[in-house]
């Protein structure tokens, strides 16, 4: 047997590569292809209620245009999320964090939500998010990650048991021990950041990492082969092929 542990598969933003991201028929799609986690975005409405997108802006992923804090849920219900895509995906909608948790507490999946707090400093959201993590009784498989790691402080003295991830883009050295410093538990790098000093020293920490975006071949390889904790990945059915390879060897 090649692989020491599994690595865990998380569908970026669904299955972002092949779906509309933040959609629910992309994240249905990770699903179906055997991914055991979905990785997705956080932002509030103007009426205060979390909704599944990745831009503070609906323009890119949308027929509309506007900043989410501006416009309210009904208003945002009236655009497309699936035409800018490919047009056989036209009427799908933004989800709210409730829709995808309804779904998603009928299956085992596990849940990476990003916390989109940096740009636009959403009033409560800590808050409001473990309100709904907790509704829907999926607290205990979600991680709730952002790079703004204020909202993970805040996350922790909310509730101290929730689990948090630091995302980062930088070499930041040692990043296991700035990690425990503010209370999270797992590290979300970038992908050139994971370096193997990296790698290796988390692993030593017992800390576990999981890279985004990894989307080739590669790179799924190597970081699986390696027994990396977890990867992010916009291809969760490439991903999954190339674990049942190697575990087959």
């Amino acid at each position: 047997m090649t692989i020491l542990q599994k690595t865990i598969i998380f569908g970026h933003r669904g299955s972002a590569g092949t779906y509309p991201e933040n959609t629910m028929e992309s994240f249905k799609a990770a699903y179906e292809a055997g991914a055991e986690g979905l990785e997705f975005d956080i932002h509030l409405t103007k009426d205060l209620v979390p909704v599944v997108i990745h831009d503070e802006t609906i323009n890119r992923t949308t027929n509309g245009e506007g900043w989410i804090k501006d416009l309210t849920l009904e208003q945002l219900k009236t655009y497309d999320a699936g035409n800018w895509f490919d047009n056989s995906f036209k009427g799908a909608t933004i989800p709210t964090l409730d829709e995808l948790l309804q779904w998603v507490s009928t299956t085992s999946l596990l849940l990476n939500l990003e916390l989109k707090s940096g740009l636009v400093r959403y009033p409560n959201v800590e808050k409001i998010v473990l309100e709904y993590l907790t509704k829907y009784d999926v607290k205990e498989r979600t991680i709730i990650s952002s790079f703004n790691h204020y909202s993970l402080v805040e996350i922790n003295k909310l509730d101290p048991e929730a689990e948090t991830a630091i995302l980062f883009m930088e070499g930041i050295y040692e990043p296991w021990n700035y990690a425990r410093s503010i209370g999270a538990s797992g590290l979300h790098c970038y992908l050139p950041v994971a370096a193997p000093d990296l790698l290796q020293g988390a692993q030593k920490a017992g800390m576990p990492v999981r890279p985004f975006t990894v989307n080739e071949e590669k790179h799924m390889y190597a970081l699986i082969k390696g027994g990396c904790s977890a990867i992010i990945t916009d291809y969760p059915e490439k991903a999954i092929a190339i674990r049942n390879e190697l575990n087959s060897k």
